[in-house]
C-alpha cells in the first residue's frame, strides 16, 4: 500500500481528483480542510502548515498500516514540507497559476520533483463533461499507483473488428466490455489497404484507438492490447468452449454512429461497411 500526496493551489481541484481516485483505489482519502474542521486549526503559517503535515502524514500511515493506500489532498506548499511527507506517488496540481490567497500563492514552490503533473488544459479542456474527465484521470492515476499491467492469463473480453477509423461507438462498447473483466484484447483484421472501405493500415488503426482510450482513461497494455489478426469473417465454435458472445445495446445514438459516415467526411467519397 502507498501514501499519495495531491497538492497544489487551492482551488487546483485537489479534492476533485481525491473523491474521484479513491472510486478506483482501496484507500482512504483526508482532504486538508475537512481534516483542519475536524481539529479546529485554521492557522497558515508555516507553524500551522507543518503541524497540518504531520497530521496527514499520520493519517496516511495508519491507512496503510490497515492495509489500504492513504491520500492527502492539501496545498503542501514547499519542498520542504513535500520532502518531510515523503510520500510514494505525488501528483502537483498544476492546473491554476494563482488562486484566491495571496499568502499562499506567494509561498507555493514548484514541486522539484512529482510522479505526475496536471496543466490546466488536461485538467479544465472538457468542462461540460468534468465529472467523466476527472474520472478518466483517476483511473489512469490508480492503474500507475497499483502498477498493474495486462495479464494474459486473466479473464479477458475480445472486441474483433476493423476498426476503420475507431470512433465514439466503439469507445462506448470498449468500456462496456472492460467492466466485465478489467481487460480487453481488441483484435485489428488484416484488412487495411485492401479497398476504399479500409484505408487505414495497423499502425494507424492502433494510434487511433490509443488516442482515444487514453483520453477516456484506458491505457494500452495495462487495460487492453492491440493485436493485428487474420482477416477473420466468421467464428466456428462447439459447445462447451467455455466463453460466450455478448451483444450490448449502446442506446440508439451510439448505434447510429457510422464509421462510414465518417470515412467519407474524411475522404470526400463513399466507402462501405461499418465494422
Amino acid at each position: 500500500m502507498k501514501r499519495v500526496l495531491i497538492c497544489g493551489l487551492p482551488g487546483s481541484g485537489k479534492t476533485t481528483l481525491g473523491k474521484a481516485l479513491v472510486k478506483y483505489l482501496h484507500a482512504d482519502l483526508y482532504d486538508g480542510d475537512e481534516v483542519r474542521e475536524a481539529v479546529g486549526d485554521w492557522d497558515f503559517s508555516m507553524e500551522g502548515r507543518e503541524r497540518q503535515m504531520n497530521r496527514m502524514i499520520q493519517f496516511t500511515k495508519e491507512s496503510v498500516d490497515r492495509g489500504a493506500h492513504g491520500v492527502a489532498a492539501f496545498v503542501c506548499p514547499t519542498d520542504a514540507l513535500r520532502q518531510q511527507f515523503d510520500a510514494d506517488y505525488v501528483i502537483w496540481m498544476h492546473t491554476v497559476l494563482a488562486s484566491d490567497y495571496e499568502d499562499t500563492d506567494a509561498i507555493f514552490e514548484k514541486p522539484s520533483e512529482c510522479d505526475l503533473e496536471i496543466p490546466a488544459m488536461s485538467w479544465w479542456m472538457n468542462e461540460d463533461d468534468i465529472e467523466e474527465h476527472v474520472n478518466s484521470w483517476a483511473r489512469a492515476i490508480a492503474r500507475d499507483i497499483n502498477e498493474r499491467k495486462f495479464d494474459s492469463k486473466k479473464p479477458t473480453v475480445q472486441m474483433l473488428g476493423r476498426w476503420q477509423p475507431w470512433h465514439e461507438g466503439h469507445t462506448a462498447l470498449f468500456m462496456n466490455a472492460w467492466k466485465q473483466t478489467n481487460q480487453v484484447a481488441i483484435m485489428v483484421r488484416d484488412t487495411g489497404g485492401n479497398d476504399e472501405s479500409n484505408p487505414f493500415d495497423f499502425d494507424t488503426v492502433s494510434k487511433n484507438i490509443e488516442d482515444a482510450l487514453f483520453e477516456a482513461g484506458f491505457v494500452r497494455n495495462v487495460d487492453y492490447n492491440i493485436t493485428l489478426v487474420p482477416n477473420i469473417v466468421d467464428i466456428s465454435y462447439g459447445r462447451g468452449v467455455g466463453y460466450t458472445f455478448t451483444e450490448h445495446d449502446l442506446g440508439e445514438d451510439i448505434h447510429k454512429i457510422s464509421a462510414t459516415s465518417i470515412r467519407e467526411n474524411l475522404f470526400g467519397k463513399n466507402k462501405n461497411s461499418d465494422i
